[in-house]
Order: C-alpha cells, then sequence, then structure tokens
C-alpha cells in the first residue's frame, strides 16, 4: 500500500498545479497520516514505541538504544537517519530524509510486527511534524538531546523551530501508553522546559551527572551513578549521548549491567565520528557534522592531533547564517582547511563556501569537486594527522539544482582513495 500510494502522489505531483498543492498539503499531509494508520492496522498500538528527537545526537542515540534493547534480548526495529533495522536485518536509509512520509513509517512498523518485534526505536525530526509523520506513533518514550538553531527558513525562526520540537513532546502527552517517559537535556533552557510535559515521569539528564570523562582518539569513558561506562567511539558529546540512553534504559528496566555490556561492544555507526581504517598511519574520519555546535565538537574530540579539515555547506537557502559560524569554527581549530560542494541545491556552489572563506584568517583551499578535495586532504596527511571530512556522514546523494541527485558517500571515497595510497 505505501508503495502504491507514493507512486500514485508522485504522479499526482506532476499535473497538479503547484498553488493547488500548497494550498491543500496540511489537510492532504494528516488524512495520508490518519488513512495509513487505519491500513495498517495502527500497529504502533502493539509496540514499544522510543523516539528520539533533537538537534544533534538522534541518530547516535538511536543506535544505542538499539543496542541496549537488543543486548537486553528484545526483538527490536529501528528507523534512523541512518538505516532501518529489524532485529539483525538492516538496510541503509536512502531517502536523504530521516522519516519518510506517505505511510512509510506505518508500513515499517507493520512489517516489524510481522516479524516478531516487541520495541521499536524510531528518529523523529521537525520536518516530519510539519508534515504530521509522528502522528499514530503512539510513544511509549521520548529522549530530546538537544536543540540548537537549526532550520531557521524552514521553520521561520528559532522558536518555531523549538516549537515544532513541543509538539512531539506533546505527541509523547497524548499517546495511550501506560507509564510514558521524556528524557530531556536539562542543560538547554529549551529542552528544560519540556520536563514539564504532563506524562508519567520526565527525567533530565545533565553533564554534571557524568564523572570521571575522558576521551581518547577511539573511544569516551565515564562514570554514572557509580557505574563506569566504556564506548568505542570518541568525543565527550556521545557521553552525552550515551547518558540519555542510559536514563531511558533505566526506567524501562533495564538491568544495569546490560547497558554496560551493549555500550561497550557498539559496532561502528556510520558516519558519526566514523573512522576508515585501510593501513595508513593517520586518522580518518567521517561525520555528519553540520552545525556550528556540532562541527566544533568533532574538532575537539582530536586535540592532540594537526588537523585537515574538508567541510562545505548546504545551499539552497538553508540555515545560510552557519555558513560564517562554520568558517570560523574551522578557522579556529583547523591547521589546513580545504572547502568543497557539499549539497547547494539551486545555489551556485562556489558562492556558498566563498562565504564561508570570507571570514577566516587562514586561506582556506577552495576545490569544488568533492572527490578531489577529500584526495588532496589525504594525500597532505603526515604521520599521526587528523583528516576529518564533515557534512554529509551516510548522505547517499549530493542535491544539486534541478532536482538532480547525484549518488555519494564520503566513506566509500575515502576508502577507496586510501586503498589506493597505500598501494603507492
Amino acid at each position: 500500500m505505501y508503495k502504491l500510494l507514493d507512486t500514485i502522489v508522485r504522479v499526482l505531483k506532476r499535473i497538479i498545479p503547484e498553488p493547488v498543492v500548497i494550498f491543500f498539503r496540511p489537510i492532504y499531509h494528516r488524512t495520508i497520516s490518519f488513512l495509513m494508520a487505519v491500513t495498517y492496522g495502527f500497529p504502533a498500538k502493539k509496540l514499544t514505541v522510543i523516539g528520539v528527537t533533537g538537534t544533534k545526537g538522534k541518530s547516535t542515540v538511536a543506535e544505542m538504544l538499539f543496542a541496549i534493547l537488543s543486548e537486553e534480548g528484545n526483538n527490536t526495529a529501528l528507523a534512523s537517519t541512518i538505516r532501518f533495522a529489524i532485529g539483525k536485518e538492516s538496510k541503509p536509509n536512502l531517502f536523504k530524509m530521516t522519516l519518510q512520509g506517505r505511510g512509510f513509517i506505518q508500513s515499517f512498523m507493520k512489517k516489524a510486527l510481522s516479524r516478531k518485534c516487541t520495541h521499536m526505536v524510531v528518529e523523529i525530526t521537525s520536518e516530519s511534524v510539519l508534515q504530521a509523520r509522528h502522528w499514530f506513533l503512539y510513544l511509549n518514550g521520548l529522549v530530546v538531546t538537544n536543540i540548537q538553531p537549526e532550520h531557521i527558513e524552514r521553520h521561520g525562526s528559532f522558536e518555531k523551530y523549538v516549537s515544532a520540537k513541543r509538539t512531539i513532546v506533546r505527541a509523547l502527552e497524548k499517546s495511550p501508553k501506560k507509564n510514558r517517559v521524556l528524557v530531556a537535556n536539562e542543560d538547554i533552557p529549551e529542552t528544560k522546559k519540556f520536563l514539564n510535559a504532563q506524562v508519567t515521569r520526565s527525567i533530565g539528564f545533565s553533564e554534571n551527572d557524568l564523572e570521571n570523562v575522558i576521551s581518547t582518539d577511539t573511544e569516551v569513558s565515564f562514570t554514572y551513578d557509580h557505574t563506569p561506562f566504556v564506548l568505542p567511539i570518541p568525543g565527550k558529546f556521545n557521553a552525552m549521548n550515551a547518558l540519555s540512553a542510559i536514563k531511558l534504559a533505566d526506567h524501562i528496566g533495564v538491568p544495569r549491567e546490560v547497558t554496560v555490556s551493549a555500550l561497550k561492544k557498539l559496532v561502528r555507526i556510520p558516519g558519526r565520528v566514523e573512522r576508515i581504517e585501510e593501513g595508513q598511519d593517520f586518522i580518518a574520519v567521517v561525520d555528519y557534522a553540520h552545525t556550528p555546535d556540532s562541527l566544533k565538537a568533532l574538532y575537539e574530540a582530536f586535540p592532540n592531533h594537526r588537523k585537515i579539515c574538508v567541510l562545505g555547506n548546504t545551499g539552497g537557502g538553508r540555515d545560510t547564517w552557519k555558513r560564517g559560524a562554520m568558517g570560523k569554527i574551522a578557522d579556529e581549530f583547523c591547521d589546513e582547511i580545504i572547502l568543497t560542494n557539499e549539497d547547494p541545491y539551486d545555489e551556485d556552489p562556489r558562492s556558498i563556501v566563498e562565504a564561508m572563506a570570507s571570514v577566516m584568517q587562514k586561506k582556506p583551499l577552495i576545490i569544488m569537486d568533492r572527490k578531489d578535495a577529500i584526495r588532496a586532504a589525504l594525500r597532505a596527511a603526515r604521520t599521526k594527522d587528523a583528516v576529518l571530512i564533515s557534512g554529509k556522514g551516510t548522505d547517499p546523494y549530493i542535491m544539486e539544482e534541478n532536482g538532480k541527485k547525484t549518488p555519494w558517500s564520503d566513506a566509500t571515497v575515502v576508502r577507496d582513495i586510501l586503498a589506493d595510497i597505500i598501494k603507492k
């Protein structure tokens, strides 16, 4: 049914005038959400559904919760920006959107039920709120990782962006499930206010909860509530991501030793501080960092290395304010900077990176072909350097003008170039 509806909608969009589409869009999204939930029998009612939202860290926290619930022995499904998984079966998310519309999530939950899943972890974005894709998820729990300025042009203001996140919290409040729990970052004023939600229990998490935080190039360790944890991924920010997952797991009754074990065995998370190893004597990392805060956190995760940084910015009028901010961060932390194409959409790609370059004291190298930019960075690396390639993570396409989508994978490109370098 989902695939049939998707085909029909694509055909109709080509023949119906855009003003008519715009007028009926809100009604359309709500109607589709309801009809598809009815069609698939409201599958969320039969699952324990944990939502994850926030500006940064959503995919990582979703992966952590999936690992914890699976380690406990639950047959668990996952829908995230990175992938769709049911138990041990997994396939990458190639939609270039976190929560696909037209009934996809209802179809996926129904499939998870047919595979005997009892738990579901779903990543929820502010964009999905605008299109009513969060309806009928019937949440048992929700993690709000943080809120930082993003999608300002899409929502109209930061306040409206926060309001969209608050709508997801209201979905938890309205859920018919018992023992609903909200876990939210209390270090950020906007998310701290969410803790007033009318749910069974609201739980804040804060940097102050963490002790003995130590981050190396390959892992981060910390103590929480007298329990030591070790994660095989670097960055103090991942300690905070883990803390939110730990508190959610504690509330729903997962034994602490299970959580410790699951996080210690956490598998590589694609596109999230993902180290690419081909036998080189320097660090090569692919990361999704696409906001000023996440970019700064990435760079701070490798303090003892000479950093060669490859980055760009999104076009199409999306969050243009970030260009200067991220340029300044790269200027502060990076020893060498290569600016390149990312997702220009209908904007001139060079004008995007030139806006970033205009605020820098260091003179960046501008190489518009992303593959050539990555190649230049890897070839310039010396022993113990860190080549940090940010902005796309697992994004499967470069988005260009007139709707053109060029298939892409930063990780694959890095592996191929490293293999060639090692051979030579």
